[in-house]
């Protein structure tokens, strides 16, 4: 999978990684070497933040869904129990 960012973005990325190269590293770089390096982070480093990414987001999904039978539950058969005995419930008088 290829990613692909905005050119806004890319473009703001082209900035950051000149600004890192010159404190870094005390060298000025162009647009192209910028933009150079971004697309080898993104062909090479990308697919692999991309993936922990997936697995955590999976790991977070897969921990809500095993709550749910804590969250979402229902008492079974308690028609009886909550003394049907009486009938049938009615609303109290003088209310429609």
């Amino acid at each position: 999978m290829q990613i692909q960012l905005t050119p806004d973005i890319e473009k703001g990325l082209h900035g950051a990684i000149q600004r890192f190269v010159a404190e870094e590293y005390g060298t000025s770089l162009g647009e192209l070497g910028a933009g150079t390096f971004l697309r080898f982070c993104l062909a090479e480093i990308g697919p692999a933040i991309y993936n922990q990414g997936v697995a955590d987001a999976q790991a977070s999904m897969q921990a809500r869904v095993s709550e749910l039978g804590d969250i979402c539950f229902a008492d079974e058969g308690g028609y009886w129990d909550k003394g049907a005995k009486r009938g049938v419930a009615r609303k109290p008088a003088g209310r429609r």
